[in-house]
């Protein structure tokens, strides 16, 4: 175990194996006689899952990171621009219960309290509203640019909603004809290790032998170096976060005009949620349930009435939508050996709030970014990686599950995830402390932190869970400097109101011109 590495095997196609694929190549030059080989096994027989249209911002960097034109992105992926998050009908679900979780973050803390500001805008501001420019931008179908802004660059931070399938198939060819990725088409039989119980080759059913120092298992939930050859467990988190099945329906817009709306919004239901995600030309639906708290005919039934509500111009209903089991877990040793999971053989929760590409690329990431030289580091690097991401894993799920706890809804459904039982002690500590403070950087202490504590503010006082009155003795307390504060966003919101396209503008303008690359 001494020899160094140079060979890395990817098991497994989609997303998570082709964006892994990319950033390995791109980052240690596959293409270079020198550089690391990189090879992907894609089986014949094994459709990819196709699901996970929202993102997170780091994917622009990402894209930019292997090479990819985000004009060709764009158009190639039916892709459009995301800013955020909004939920409807989570609090209470009367008809005025909506707040947003925007991309971009309010005023540093160090420098105003962010309850200090909220109570410098007009009484009855919502929260977001009173801390950044994100909310009424996703309100007015505002673009996050201009079209003469550069690729990747921003004005209002973004991330974006794609096409899944046609963002695999588009890295597929990146990475073969830019970055050197050797792929093979074939189906893994079966597995043989070294004496030490190290991977040492796969066979596959045509090719035969194929060897590799380092294999990346992207295989999804099968699993099938992580699970079945290393033995690593899943830790199942369905007693915290209860939903077990969706539904997903593509909708097209009733005319080529649609306003194409600027966030992924998430509607509260008696059993679960609804995402709505818009891209150019179409829009993904999809009702995500618990069935331990009801039966599939009734959440078609509430799909139906939600495409009926929202785009009563399509003849689709709950009927045609595709259903999708899955359960959240994870795995707390997602490198074993020479063994590392990526994407959905690593873990899945549930699709509130997009975790699952932004883990695929956090994953590759490091793993690019600490690939040790020689085989005998291997060892400590899966300790560190897994370190990382069980810790990361375990904030997400908290992270999700206070969108349920704070919730007033009566359903059992709501009724059962307020239950402290059904959550983590240390977020039923957090809360506990959150009645009376304001959540700060010191609650979340990792510098890589997946959900900072600006994401926990959004979501506590979106649902109007403020802290009891406290005694604003502070410096950044002060009411004249909350003032100015909410001033410039007051200015900074209208110039990008009256500065920026809509999102159908920007996009219309994209499929002849692209953006400007530097």
């Amino acid at each position: 175990m001494t020899g160094a590495i140079r060979e890395i095997v990817i098991v497994g196609g989609g997303t998570a194996g082709w964006l892994t694929a990319g950033i390995l190549a791109a980052d240690h030059r596959a293409a270079s006689p020198d550089g690391l080989r990189v090879t992907l096994i894609e089986s014949p027989d094994i459709p990819t899952l196709g699901v996970g249209e929202g993102t997170w911002p780091s994917l622009r960097d990402t894209l930019r990171r292997i090479g990819i034109s985000e004009t060709d992105f764009l158009r190639h992926c039916d892709a459009s621009f995301k800013q955020g998050s909004r939920f409807d009908g989570w609090v209470n679900g009367k008809t005025d219960d909506i707040y947003y979780h925007p991309f971009d973050a309010p005023p540093p803390a160090d420098e105003i309290d962010p309850l200090a500001l909220a109570s410098a805008a007009p009484a009855g501001t919502p929260f977001a509203e009173a801390v950044s420019t994100q909310a009424i931008l996703c309100q007015m179908g505002r673009a996050p640019k201009q079209a003469m802004t550069p690729e990747y660059a921003a004005v209002a931070n973004y991330a974006y909603h794609l096409d899944a399938p046609a963002f695999a198939a588009m890295l597929r060819e990146h990475c073969q004809t830019r970055l050197g990725v050797t792929l093979i088409i074939d189906t893994v039989d079966g597995i043989e290790r070294d004496e030490t119980g190290n991977i040492s080759s796969l066979q596959a059913r045509e090719h035969g032998n194929i060897t590799g120092d380092l294999f990346v298992d992207c295989t999804g939930g099968r699993a099938l170096l992580i699970g079945e050859a290393m033995g690593a467990e899943l830790t199942d988190v369905s007693d915290l976060l209860f939903n077990d099945r969706a539904l997903a329906v593509q909708i097209p817009y009733g005319g080529s005009n649609a306003q194409i709306a600027s966030q992924t919004t998430a509607t509260a239901m008696p059993a679960g949620w609804v995402w709505d995600i818009a891209l150019q030309s179409r829009r993904g639906i999809g009702h995500v349930f618990s069935s331990s708290h009801q039966d599939e005919e009734t959440a078609r039934h509430q799909l139906s009435d939600y495409i009926a509500k929202t785009a009563p111009w399509s003849d689709l209903n709950g009927d045609d939508a595709r259903l999708i089991k899955f359960r959240s877990a994870y795995r707390t040793t997602p490198w074993v050996g020479n063994v590392v999971a990526i994407g959905m053989s690593q873990g899945f929760v549930e699709p509130l709030e997009a975790s699952a590409i932004v883990m695929i690329e956090l994953s590759a990431t490091m793993l690019s970014d600490t690939l040790p030289p020689r085989r005998k580091l291997l060892e400590g690097s899966a300790r560190r990686f897994n370190d990382r991401f069980s810790y990361r894993w375990e904030r997400i799920v908290e992270f999700l599950k206070l969108h349920y706890v704070l919730s007033e809804r009566p359903e059992p459904y709501w009724a059962a995830h307020r239950d402290p039982a059904t959550s983590t002690d240390r977020l039923n500590d957090l809360l506990d402390r959150w009645r009376f403070e304001v959540p700060s950087r010191e609650d979340f202490p990792e510098a890589q932190e997946i959900f900072p504590a600006t994401s926990f503010i959004y979501i506590l006082y979106g649902m109007g869970k403020y802290p009891a009155d406290r005694p604003l003795r502070r410096r950044k307390d002060d009411k004249e400097r909350a003032g100015r504060f909410h001033a410039e966003i007051v200015t900074k919101t209208r110039k990008f109101a009256e500065g920026l396209p809509s999102n159908r503008e920007l996009l219309d303008h994209l499929k002849s011109h692209g953006f400007p690359r530097i």
